[in-house]
């Protein structure tokens, strides 16, 4: 185990960051998986190598190279080989085919494109309306319906390259990750080196807190930056190994924890809900993990977790492609704080200052509820920017501040931050604030409601002002009524999260990742087929 020094800025580039590895823990383990298991030290000769395969290829500073490959060693190498040539890499996630693919391959405007035999034939499926962009295979090219692919194996034949690190800044683009695309089209996050470390450094390294023989085991896919935040960036700058699994498995978790004897993890979505669901075994404690990040879970089962299994979970924050750490509990205190709630968001760290504002730009009152914005008080602490889309970028900023587009509050006692909404799925009617996700929350709980999204329609007599939407997919064969519906929330919430517009749907639009495509519901608004609150014969009760 080996740490970089990070309060020296030269050192914070991934490229400079290896170097010192393969030169100080040569021979420590970095990435490994069921096959192969590579040393610092080969990482940066493969990459040298890489590199220069791909400066044969045309790839030079500035460039984009995309990248649409399953988890394996390869993503990282090649993103460690790319940067060292001071271009960006940008990852394809492996979920998308089809128009959406295209579109995502297109608006990259890369150099090259990178795919691996797994999912080779969705590019297939889109090649003759590609552009003149390179495409590299990882397998076999001959056996290949690509076009001209060119063998991945070529470029790790090449003679390795020695790379001048010192034109490579802190600051430089170094990756391109685009948005789920649920508020609208999806935009390319140019992130610096530092967007990605501080993240590590005044985050993920200080809630691990690693020691010697530490390893961390990976499920999560490598196009989501918690994959390179929890795991293979901060196994890089810590100088310990990173387990790279193909893809989560409730069945095989424990097993293949205790296999690479794993002590860190980090799971997310339903992950967590799934191993506590699994039944239960006399040794489910009998396990090597020692912390590990489980987000989204309840206290309850946050408890139920940590005591099943005797593993530490990780305190909350926020973080995001655009600022990667908003806040988080440690702030600039050097310990968690007991006294602040577990699903707290928490504070601003130390390179940055954090503000509730309204919708001018102008910080709100205490108690209040207003945008999260981040101001930097040292360089490269947010995006470089849209790719492409100047315009949304200075749509994102109040002058200095970086608009986070999520909605949070501020305990007027200790001075912490918590989450409220995505703005953009909150709205406000009648005076009031009105959370969607909290709506959301209690319409599924009716055992007739199989999916529901909630959002705004725009007031006819207060322009600022939105009312209350649910489209609901019913499960099969019900014959739920919106009278009944309406009923059940208003029983279970506060009145007001009685929806004035109601609609049944055989589905909802969603993006290739399963989110829901709000900004087209919003566009759809009301159709003859929508119930009206005002229309009908149910009176809210208050």
């Amino acid at each position: 185990m080996y740490r970089v020094d990070m309060t020296d800025t030269q050192n914070r580039t991934f490229p400079s960051i290896l170097s010192q590895q393969a030169s100080y823990n040569a021979n420590g383990e970095f990435l490994v998986t069921d096959k192969r298991r590579l040393s610092f030290a080969e990482v940066e000769q493969q990459t040298n190598q890489l590199a220069a395969g791909l400066r044969n290829l045309g790839v030079a500073a500035g460039d984009r190279v995309a990248l649409m490959l399953s988890n394996d060693i390869e993503i990282v190498l090649l993103a460690l080989a790319i940067n060292k040539l001071g271009a960006a890499w940008t990852p394809i996630n492996a979920e998308y085919k089809g128009d959406w693919l295209l579109d995502n391959v297109l608006r990259c405007r890369c150099t090259l494109l990178v795919v691996d035999e797994a999912l080779q034939s969705r590019i297939v499926a889109i090649q003759d309306q590609l552009g003149d962009e390179k495409i590299v295979l990882i397998g076999d090219p001959q056996s290949s319906d690509l076009t001209h692919a060119i063998s991945y194996q070529s470029l790790l034949a090449c003679d390795e390259i020695n790379i001048d690190l010192s034109t490579i800044d802190y600051g430089d683009t170094c990756s391109i990750l685009w948005t789920s695309g649920t508020t609208g089209k999806s935009k390319g996050v140019m992130q610096s080196y530092n967007c990605w470390i501080r993240a590590i450094i005044y985050g993920a390294s200080k809630q691990y807190d690693s020691v010697a023989g530490d390893v961390i085991y990976n499920t999560l896919p490598m196009y989501h930056s918690a994959a390179w935040i929890t795991g293979i960036y901060r196994a890089l700058i810590e100088g310990i190994p990173c387990v790279i699994e193909q893809k989560f498995s409730v069945t095989t978790f424990w097993d293949r924890i205790s296999e690479f004897k794993a002590t860190q993890s980090f799971i997310l979505g339903a992950m967590g809900v799934f191993l506590l669901n699994a039944p239960e075994k006399d040794n489910d404690a009998d396990n090597t993990l020692r912390i590990s990040g489980v987000v989204p879970l309840s206290p309850e089962q946050r408890v139920r977790f940590e005591e099943r299994f005797q593993v530490k979970i990780t305190r909350g924050g926020l973080g995001q492609s655009e600022c990667l750490l908003v806040c988080n509990q440690f702030g600039t205190f050097k310990e968690e704080r007991d006294d602040i709630p577990l699903h707290a968001l928490g504070y601003a760290v130390e390179d940055s200052e954090v503000c509730l504002m309204d919708d001018n730009g102008k910080p709100v009152d205490d108690e209040q509820i207003g945008e999260i914005c981040i101001r930097p008080l040292q360089p490269y602490v947010v995006l470089n920017g849209y790719f492409d889309n100047p315009e949304a970028t200075a749509e994102a900023f109040f002058g200095e501040w970086y608009r986070t587009g999520d909605l949070g509050r501020k305990d007027p006692d200790n001075g912490a931050l918590f989450f409220v909404d995505r703005k953009k799925d909150a709205i406000r009617f009648a005076g009031r604030n009105i959370s969607t996700m909290e709506v959301e929350s209690v319409a599924i709980r009716h055992p007739e409601v199989k999916e529901v999204a909630a959002f705004g329609i725009a007031s006819a007599e207060v322009e600022s002002e939105h009312e209350l939407k649910l489209n609901v997919v019913r499960t099969e064969g019900s014959q739920l009524s919106h009278e009944t519906l309406a009923e059940f929330i208003n029983d279970n919430a506060p009145h007001y999260f009685v929806p004035r517009y109601m609609e049944f749907v055989d589905s909802l639009p969603m993006t290739p990742t399963s989110k829901v495509q709000k900004f087209k519901l919003r566009e759809a608004g009301i159709n003859a087929a929508t119930w009206d609150l005002k229309a009908s014969s149910y009176q809210v009760k208050r």
